[in-house]
């Protein structure tokens, strides 16, 4: 259960600290913007909050006084909490309304805060054992803290859950609507993470035994904290994104472009500007470029041994193929044939000699290395030449 626990903390710690280091990657072009200052204030507190936490799964000392680190790790999630608020306010308007209602979560952040540190030291936070702010250990004053800890905790969620739907329905960018779409769903995540403490705590106060379900909090914490980090670095993912799929794209189409350019570099090695390298793909753009050229050289140089009447009638796609599908199986054939007509030395009376490659020889890079990848996997389904 412990290793439970520690593992649900790793993964939310992670999960803050890359949203954290994500954030911090774009303050040279945002730093004057206020919603990304607080954005990035929300993410130091949230990490804060592990942080603390991790310092109070220690011996829970923190500056010489016991617990303080578990004081420090609450107010870091109030804060947090608040300025989770206040970001979704910036999200959905900036007028006067936006501005009181800042100014409302800020002094109810303040209260709060004031509160639980007074609650703490009433209760002689310091001198307990830390597993009392763990289940409460049905001491009243401690229960009290807990209690108003979590529900600092809940409101928010259930607030943020609230505002999400409309807000999203408000604004017409696509990328801000799916991030107050995961923010909610981290807000009712981390509702259920309030309900599962709740439960335990007053659980323990009555000496009941729940067993495993103790560990419900921590799983709904971690799920919780990474849904929230995802929804604070949407909206930023757009050209970031953009660039990652592109260049899982273009590796992909890299890799199953080999087996075509293996065999037409086997068959003609003039075609390579300089020595095959390694598997690095540092420069994908520049290979992948270079692997579409010798590809095209590689199959021009087999025109006086493709025979126009392959067709690969048994080996083509079937009947609710495209017929571009079609046609890429039908170039494959030609090629795998034209192939080993060159190892044999034999060369077909219907060559292509003289021809090209019809409407598939275009300068638009994007649709060639999209041709290409179809032929090259129909060459790989049909096998290399023999």
């Amino acid at each position: 259960m412990n290793t439970t626990r520690t593992l649900c903390f790793v993964i939310a710690a992670l999960s803050s600290y890359a949203a954290l280091v994500y954030r911090l990657g774009q303050a040279r072009r945002s730093r004057r913007d206020s919603a990304y200052r607080t954005l990035v204030v929300t993410l130091v507190l949230q990490c804060l909050t592990f942080t603390m936490g991790a310092v109070a799964m220690g011996d829970g000392s923190f500056l010489g006084v016991g617990n303080l680190a578990i004081l420090v790790m609450h107010l870091s999630a109030v804060a947090f909490c608040v300025s989770a608020q206040i970001i979704l306010l910036r999200w959905a308007s900036a007028g006067e309304e936006a501005a009181r209602r800042t100014r409302h979560w800020l002094v109810t952040g303040v209260a709060l805060t004031v509160l639980l540190t007074v609650l703490f030291f009433v209760a002689d936070g310091p001198g307990r054992p830390a597993s009392d702010f763990d289940t409460g250990s049905g001491r009243p004053l401690v229960l009290t803290y807990l209690l108003v800890f979590i529900v600092s905790q809940a409101v928010p969620c259930v607030t943020i859950f609230r505002q999400c739907g409309p807000y999203a329905r408000m604004t017409d960018k696509a990328q801000l609507r799916q991030a107050l779409r995961l923010l909610s769903v981290a807000a009712v995540i981390l509702f259920l993470y309030c309900a599962a403490r709740t439960v335990n705590i007053l659980t323990a106060a009555a000496g009941l035994d729940i067993g495993a379900w103790t560990v419900a909090p921590s799983v709904f914490s971690a799920a919780g904290i990474v849904a929230l980090s995802l929804s604070l670095t949407r909206p930023s993912w757009g050209a970031p994104a953009v660039k990652v799929l592109d260049w899982a794209d273009s590796y992909r189409s890299y890799r199953v472009l080999y087996p075509l350019w293996r065999d037409l570099y086997e068959s003609s090695p003039d075609i390579v500007l300089e020595p095959p390298a390694g598997a690095a793909v540092s420069d994908l753009n520049y290979r992948l470029h270079r692997r579409v050229v010798e590809i095209r050289d590689g199959w021009r140089d087999l025109r006086p041994y493709i025979d126009r009447a392959v067709a690969a009638a048994e080996e083509r796609p079937g009947p609710g193929a495209s017929a571009e599908s079609r046609q890429a199986f039908a170039e494959a054939a030609r090629i795998r044939q034209a192939l080993h007509a060159k190892r044999t030395g034999t060369m077909p009376d219907d060559n292509m000699d003289a021809g090209d490659f019809d409407d598939r020889d275009t300068d638009n890079f994007t649709a060639e290395v999209a041709w290409l990848t179809q032929v090259a996997s129909a060459y790989s389904k049909l096998g290399s030449a023999g």
